[in-house]
């Protein structure tokens, strides 16, 4: 990495410090903005893999001296980043311990969805660790679009985008959407996730052009969207737990579908 020429940013009166604790001010009150603070190398890192180079870079001045900040820095083809003190970036950094990097960037804008598509639709999934774990399992089993309800926690507040470990940047998200409307459109099959008595998920196909329901943490899924499903599915739990957390229940149903789609090819 090339020699930084600016000295850190040690003044809370600087505008660009300023401005980025607006940013991050407006991620954790969960105020609807155009960019996103990516914080942390990980994410940093997903985003120049998938996506490009961002708007800007900011390390901490101790950062500077590491491996792996240095690497990434070298990597971004970003202009020179900004360097602020570390009391400084810890002020707007999101997790409890920075790693001392982090990235402006705009969120993605999703395109639309498709009538025929493989995806994931979430009616009020309210807890931002289990948005994340479903981004982030959606992701790996191959969906392209994830519709998320009005009552949904924000896809890219601070709490979702850790948890989704870098899952945004392969994903088309769309938010506030209403499913209803969407469903009616769908010419895919609908397959919803239901409680004791629906049909086992592992019993069901899954394969094709689906549209895959998981529901609220504590409430389940609507009886309007039950209604408006191709099929209703459970998991079956012989321990004789009562349910799951819908991050894990979303997690066995989008890799039952990968473990069918594997089969069908072998054959």
């Amino acid at each position: 990495m090339r020699a930084l020429t600016a000295s850190p940013i040690t003044s809370r009166d600087n505008p660009l410090f300023k401005s980025l604790a607006a940013l991050a001010r407006s991620a954790r009150e969960g105020v609807h903005v155009e960019q996103v603070l990516l914080d942390g190398a990980h994410l940093v890192a997903a985003y120049l893999e998938h996506v490009g180079v961002p708007q800007r870079m900011v390390v901490s001045a101790s950062a500077l001296g590491r491996p792996e900040i240095a690497r990434l820095l070298a990597d971004s083809g970003a202009k020179e980043p900004a360097v602020l003190s570390d009391a400084l970036f810890k002020r707007i950094s999101q997790v409890a311990t920075p790693q001392g990097i982090l990235a402006v960037a705009r969120k993605l804008a999703p395109p639309p969805v498709g009538d025929r598509e493989f995806c994931v639709a979430l009616e009020d999934v309210q807890d931002p660790g289990n948005l994340g774990s479903i981004l982030r399992s959606a992701a790996a089993a191959g969906a392209r679009h994830v519709l998320l309800s009005k009552g949904c926690a924000q896809a890219w507040s601070p709490k979702v985008t850790r948890a989704a470990m870098g899952a945004h940047f392969l994903l088309a998200i769309h938010e506030r959407v209403d499913l209803t409307g969407f469903l009616r459109r769908f010419r895919g099959r609908v397959v919803a996730t239901g409680g004791r008595g629906a049909r086992s998920v592992f019993a069901a196909d899954l394969t094709g052009d689906i549209a895959l329901l998981f529901g609220n943490e504590g409430a389940g899924l609507s009886r309007t969207l039950l209604v408006a499903a191709d099929e209703v599915v459970a998991i079956p739990m012989p321990g004789g737990t009562e349910s799951l957390n819908v991050g894990a229940a979303a997690a066995v149903c989008l890799f039952e579908r990968v473990r069918q789609l594997q089969v069908n090819a072998e054959r």
